[in-house]
């Protein structure tokens, strides 16, 4: 299409969904939507000629618009994804994609039954970091031998965002869903792995006292079948500031990431010391995968594998929560 018309949904984090497309030659902002009065008139003016609304389904229903944006609270987007996609319209939406198996499910039926001519992508935006592209590169390539295992840690650092704002509210919220989910699929991503099963525990100490019900800290051990092993912790009321800690060893060398910087071990001689990474570990925005998204929607490319990969890491993210409830392993059911 020689045109690509957007439809906004949300305009915290959506916002900037809405000015990266902006900046895509060829994709104009059709429609903004938000709860907020004001957020809509604040935001709707740096965007002249699109349409404002408080109502989500009149941006669903929208015949001049393609590509619907959403970024909406978490337990809000199984049923606008869905929407969306039995409207024949393509779908980018933050992460995580939904909240449970039974709305994956439902997502995955929608998307399929579209026959290969919808796009749909959740925001992991971690694969576009000039740090993990990098990283990726030199694990295909063979430069950390054989590969046996991976720790991710989600330090959000941030905790009146879920004592005082909405994620307190949200029944049953998952901090490895919501914020864990960025460090298991890149994992993933990096490795090519998938895991069979996984154990996990987690506490609300950081939290007790506060109107928030739920697990604040979720530690997770996933086990592949090549017997690779990661270990996943989403901690979501560290007094420390929001930063994402990643190791990956393997046979011939050891990445790290953390408080002191990026560097990565080639030897293991103790006078060898680490080579340091002057490489970001951000995305420079988090529209940073919009192009490739909007790309795909042209028909330059199809995101069907990536699709599946988001579907994967929900199911490991689901199968790590449910064994947290009962702290005994449980196998991964792949939706």
């Amino acid at each position: 299409m020689s045109q690509v018309r957007v439809g906004v949904i949300g305009l915290g984090v959506g916002r900037e969904h809405a000015a990266g497309f902006a900046r895509i030659p060829g994709c104009r902002v059709q429609v903004l939507c938000d709860l907020s009065a004001a957020t809509l008139q604040k935001v709707g003016g740096q965007f002249p000629g699109a349409r404002l609304t408080r109502e989500a389904g009149e941006v669903l229903a929208a015949a001049d618009v393609d590509l619907v944006s959403i970024a909406t609270y978490d337990d809000t987007h199984a049923p606008l994804v869905v929407g969306a996609l039995e409207r024949g319209k393509h779908v980018f939406v933050e992460k995580p994609l939904c909240c449970d198996p039974a709305e994956l499910a439902q997502i995955r039926r929608a998307w399929e039954g579209a026959g290969g001519r919808l796009q749909l992508a959740a925001n992991l935006v971690l694969r576009s970091a000039p740090l993990y592209l990098w990283l990726r590169e030199r694990v295909r390539a063979g430069d950390f031998g054989r590969l046996y295992a991976f720790d991710g840690e989600y330090l959000y650092g941030r905790l009146h965002k879920i004592t005082e704002g909405w994620r307190g509210q949200v029944e049953g919220y998952s901090v490895m869903a919501g914020g864990g989910i960025h460090l298991l699929d890149l994992f993933l991503w990096l490795t090519g792995e998938r895991p069979g099963r996984v154990c996990a525990a987690g506490n609300h100490i950081a939290t007790e006292g506060t109107g928030f019900r739920y697990d604040d800290f979720a530690a997770a051990t996933f086990e592949c079948p090549s017997g690779v092993v990661a270990r996943i912790a989403a901690n979501f009321g560290c007094v420390h500031p929001h930063q994402h800690v990643v190791r990956v060893f393997g046979t011939e060398a050891t990445f790290v990431y953390d408080d002191a910087g990026a560097r990565w071990h080639r030897s293991r001689d103790p006078q060898a010391g680490a080579q340091p990474l002057d490489l970001s570990p951000r995305p420079e925005t988090k529209g940073q995968l919009l192009p490739c998204f909007v790309a795909a929607v042209r028909g330059g490319r199809d995101l069907g594998a990536e699709t599946r990969a988001c579907f994967d890491t929900l199911s490991a993210v689901f199968a790590s929560d449910a064994a947290r409830q009962t702290r005994t392993w449980k196998d991964i059911v792949y939706l």
